[in-house]
């Protein structure tokens, strides 16, 4: 059964005082008096109220009843219905004879109100049902799947469409009069319009996560289209905004099983995107998958026993150097030519900084697989 708070009271109080120049009551299916345009009686047990509740009828008082009945003043008092029942009295100061024309219409108006009410309590639930399911969705992978299509199917959600997971995350805002939280709610509608299925849903203040539809084209994942909405999305937020934002996109596994799993590579995505890349606010799996890979094996002693070779060398080179000249020997393939110039430096000092490279490390950068040991000591480093 639905019940009238003192916010609704309030409200109706609000809006029915301004259509006639008389007081207004509002009290619960108790009689209590929650809203009044006399603040001294809310509160207080209205016993016209209890009538009208008690006999289902609308109760008019005048001057002679009044007197006799405790908390009540000479006016009309009607139930309000809520879906058959009854779930308060609107009352209204003054004599009956003057109020007939009135009772009627803001009976309709605070019944309204009511219904309106429940409607938005309702949909507030449910935005919360849906946002605790999609929390469901992306931490736990050990999932009870005949369960989750249940409370989908009750929520409106097919659970059978493959999707892959999205974060969008505030940096910042510039101006201090705009709130995260005004701004996430800003980019939820540009999310949900035009309307895409995508289930949304705050981690944080300053985070949201997208179960964006896998199949954009509607036979198979293809990250570079996902890519392109993305940068279209970006493009739709209004620069008034001036809004700092990163986004990341996980890789997609299939089935429901497959979502906390994209939810994680999105989130390691993001946070090695932002490390190595601040400058940019797009991370995309595919840009950085061996680092999100080897980032499980940290803390490991797979991970030490393989990154061990890299770590020596990022001990000994205290200002980078060596480190640098490694990596763009590994972009180029061992390319003493294109490493110079890439560098700035001689083709000998390039020897140089490689033979060190090689004593610190003890490695051979000739041999594929001591080349192979150290980028990827590197990628974990990095990760």
């Amino acid at each position: 059964m639905y019940v009238i708070d003192s916010a609704i009271a309030n409200r109706i109080v609000d809006r029915t005082m301004k259509i006639i120049g008389h007081n207004i009551n509002v009290m619960n299916a108790q009689g209590v008096i929650l809203g009044s345009g006399s603040n001294e009686r809310i509160g207080s047990i209205h016993e016209g109220a209890l009538l009208a509740i008690s006999q289902n009828r609308n109760v008019e008082i005048n001057q002679d009843i009044a007197p006799s009945l405790h908390g009540v003043k000479s006016g009309l008092n009607l139930p309000l219905h809520y879906q058959g029942q009854i779930v308060g009295v609107i009352g209204i100061t003054g004599q009956p004879c003057e109020l007939a024309q009135y009772g009627e219409l803001l009976k309709m108006t605070a019944e309204m109100i009511v219904e309106q009410a429940n409607l938005q309590d309702q949909l507030q639930w449910q935005n919360r049902q849906k946002e605790e399911f999609i929390l469901q969705l992306i931490r736990d992978e050990d999932k009870d799947v005949d369960q989750l299509t249940h409370w989908g199917h009750q929520l409106g959600i097919d659970i059978t469409v493959e999707r892959v997971v999205a974060i969008i995350e505030i940096e910042s805002v510039k101006q201090q009069q705009v709130h995260n939280n005004q701004a996430l709610k800003q980019i939820v509608h540009l999310l949900q319009h035009p309307d895409r299925n995508n289930l949304i849903a705050m981690t944080s203040l300053n985070q949201l996560v997208i179960l964006k539809p896998a199949y954009l084209n509607g036979k198979q994942w293809d990250p570079e289209l996902e890519s392109h909405r993305i940068d279209k999305l970006l493009k739709r937020i209004p620069a008034n905004m001036e809004l700092n934002l990163n986004i990341s996109l996980g890789h997609f596994f299939i089935g429901i099983e497959g979502i906390a799993k994209s939810y994680r590579t999105a989130k390691e995505t993001l946070a090695i995107g932002k490390s190595l890349n601040p400058e940019s606010s797009k991370y995309l799996y595919e840009d950085y998958a061996l680092q999100v890979i080897f980032t499980g094996l940290k803390q490991h002693w797979r991970g030490d026993a393989l990154s061990a070779p890299y770590l020596k060398l990022v001990e000994a080179d205290k200002n980078g150097v060596l480190q640098k000249t490694l990596s763009v020997y590994i972009q180029h393939i061992g390319d003493h030519k294109q490493c110079a110039e890439v560098l700035f430096i001689h083709r000998n000092t390039l020897r140089y900084r490689l033979d060190k490279i090689q004593q610190i490390t003890g490695t051979n950068l000739q041999e594929f697989h001591h080349l192979l040991n150290l980028y990827l000591g590197q990628i974990m480093h990095q990760a």
